[in-house]
């Protein structure tokens, strides 16, 4: 990324744990960045010091920890490159906007993967990449907030229950393989999970 690029960061839908928002803020320290933190019933605020600008990461409450929220103009290429790589780590969902020059380069990111990548220039627009069937807007929209990860949760907890009842009986009756092969399928299921719940 050259110096003078603008990087935009919005849809953000990231979530977090409190120990990750703590070692996020370790990992900032390392990277030599300046930064203050506060905390209230609602909001975890992390200020982050870039030269002369302060980038304010609001992380809202939610059930089960804190959710990344809002749109972020950076101009610090490490701090983009950091918050590219905790988007792919995170496996959240975001738009990303690179503008620089006459350009601006748009990437869809969906479970941290890029689903689509649009450049602009001047009243121009081409898709560069395309994952699957072309999208419409609409669709990119539905499928960001579609209940069908929801559904897929509860249907791999489900599994999880029932592979966990084999498990059991195979460990009663000592039967190796089938042991192996519940934790194996676990492993999966797990996983699954996590990305799924994340």
């Amino acid at each position: 990324m050259n110096k003078n690029d603008e990087v935009e960061y919005c849809n953000l839908e990231l979530r977090f744990d409190r120990q990750h928002l703590q070692d996020l803020i370790k990992d900032l320290i390392k990277e030599g960045y300046s930064l203050y933190w506060s905390e209230n019933e609602t909001v975890f605020l992390i200020s982050v010091r870039t030269g002369r600008k302060l980038v304010k990461l609001r992380f809202q409450r939610i059930k089960e920890g804190f959710k990344l929220v809002g749109d972020y103009m950076i101009r610090d290429a490490r701090l983009s490159e950091w918050m590219e790589k905790l988007i792919g780590d995170m496996r959240g969902h975001a738009v990303v906007k690179r503008f620089r020059d006459r350009q601006i380069i748009i990437e869809n990111i969906l479970f941290g993967e890029v689903i689509r990548l649009v450049e602009i220039s001047g009243y121009q627009q081409r898709v560069l990449y395309q994952k699957g069937p072309l999208l419409s807007d609409q669709e990119l929209t539905k499928l960001f907030f579609s209940v069908d990860g929801e559904e897929r949760i509860r249907d791999r907890r489900l599994e999880v229950d029932e592979v966990l009842d084999q498990l059991n009986k195979a460990i009663q009756a000592k039967d190796t393989e089938r042991i192996a092969a519940c934790k194996a399928r676990l492993l999966v299921l797990t996983r699954e999970l996590n990305m799924l719940e994340w």
